[in-house]
């Protein structure tokens, strides 16, 4: 008779936990998984799944409005917001079934209830305990807000995916990824946009050049940005809300977003009681084989707070999988991950900014290029794309590839790969591009930006 009920317990059926518990019972593992909502977790209920789908609806703004430079003529569309709404909420549910099946198909247990640790081996839902050799905490995290004055009032990027009205103006208070994913797809479909930010440039933590540009292009499209402002208070009013800054200038809207941060979902886990070491943010601290100080118990994804990217939980979560049931030990590897940021226009980037990478490295090289795309020149529209690497001037190494501009996630999934292999800039001049297209820029660019001053090696 097994000594435990299951191998291992997952904690959550988000991306990272359904990727763990699928591929261990893939392999023969006995395998649980719990989960207190909907499964498939914050990138497919609440998150890149349905905000994505908001990005598409919204982008065909300037498709209508380009559509005239080449020769369409488009009668005045109008918009249906209830509609996309329910589109949206019919396509959640419909991947929301299929991770269920999937788990399903690979012999994993669903378990519907809130899982609590009650002992290194033993998880706690409504009333009744389970027992695993392996427990893997992949409980996600959760939007927070400051406490000030009318917070209550304010709604997160949860509730903006579920809007019953399009709101005629919104003040989104934030300067992160959701913050301008949000402004974009609220802009885009006519709603007017207050975006306010603590620090002077949008998206801390990406390159300098693609911030600054972002922002310029962002104005350009009317949204108002006001950078360097903090929140004192929210008050409701006949109209709507108040936003009232800390230098006292006053925003009315009919909705208040705040995108201010998230936070890991361990509270009220049972973590703290069996032992389970937790950081300042309440993250599990983990070792290289995302295992906590407690043998027994792992813990993949946003809950962590390493890299908050759901392939990078699935990556964690396959690596757990592999190296516990099939004799196959694999560290994540979190370094030259590529992200994307689905603002209009979108960002992506992989590797070192070029900060970064002179505090690292010392010397190095830049290139950039700055440039309206083919299609613009017909369309009219302005807006300009941003491209740059990032170059260690000793080696030749490519440290970082950044852009700003229409199908950048896309062109610069493929770039992640070179990136990862170490590829040097002669390799980039070297390749031949594709023409005509944007991409090519990065396999053309051979003038050295000369930067004024240089930041020293730490």
């Amino acid at each position: 008779m097994p000594r435990y009920d299951f191998e291992m317990f997952t904690i959550g059926a988000g991306s990272g936990g359904v990727a763990s518990s699928r591929r261990a019972g893939g392999y023969g593992a006995r395998v649980a998984i719990c989960e207190d909502s909907r499964v498939g977790g914050t990138c497919v209920i609440r998150g890149c799944v349905p905000k994505k789908l908001l990005v598409y609806g919204a982008q065909f703004a300037d498709a209508f409005a380009d559509s005239a430079g080449f020769g369409w003529t488009v009668p005045t569309p109008s918009f249906d917001w209830p509609a996309l709404i329910e589109a949206k909420d019919r396509e959640i549910e419909r991947l929301s079934q299929i991770y269920r099946t999937m788990l399903k198909n690979s012999g994993v247990e669903l378990i519907e209830g809130r899982g609590v640790v009650v002992d290194p081996h033993t998880v706690e839902i409504n009333g009744r305990a389970y027992t695993a050799e392996k427990i893997l905490i992949a409980s996600g995290s959760h939007p927070t807000v400051p406490d000030i004055p009318g917070i209550e009032h304010v709604i997160s990027s949860n509730e903006a995916l579920d809007l019953p009205v399009l709101p005629r103006r919104i003040v989104i208070v934030g300067g992160g990824y959701i913050a301008v994913e949000f402004a974009g797809i609220f802009n885009g479909f006519g709603s007017e946009v207050v975006e306010m930010i603590r620090r002077d440039e949008l998206l801390y933590g990406f390159d300098d050049d693609i911030r600054v540009a972002l922002g310029q292009e962002m104005r350009g499209r009317g949204i108002e940005i006001h950078a360097r402002t903090q929140v004192a208070r929210i008050e409701k009013r006949a109209h709507g809300y108040s936003v009232f800054t800390t230098i006292g200038h006053e925003f009315s809207a009919d909705v208040v977003m705040y995108a201010t941060g998230r936070k890991p979902n361990t509270n009220g886990l049972g973590l703290a009681e069996v032992g389970v070491e937790t950081n300042d943010n309440g993250a599990v601290v983990v070792d290289e084989w995302s295992c906590s100080n407690i043998p027994s118990i792992y813990a993949v994804g946003d809950v962590t707070d390493r890299i908050n990217l759901t392939p990078v939980a699935i990556a964690e979560g396959r690596a757990v999988a592999e190296t516990l049931f099939n004799d196959n030990p694999i560290k994540m590897d979190h370094a030259n991950v590529p992200s994307a940021v689905f603002s209009q226009p979108p960002v992506g980037a992989v590797g070192l900014n070029e900060e970064q990478a002179r505090r690292q490295y010392g010397e190095v090289d830049i290139y950039l290029a700055r440039f309206k795309a083919m299609k613009n020149t017909l369309s009219g529209r302005e807006e300009r794309t941003l491209m740059k690497l990032v170059v260690d001037a000793r080696s030749d190494r490519v440290l970082g590839c950044h852009m700003l501009g229409p199908d950048a996630p896309e062109i610069m999934q493929g770039l992640a790969i070179a990136v990862k292999c170490g590829a040097s800039k002669r390799m980039f001049d070297q390749t031949v591009g594709i023409h005509p297209s944007a991409a090519e820029e990065f396999v053309t660019m051979r003038e050295k930006l000369v930067r004024p001053a240089k930041l020293a090696a730490d």
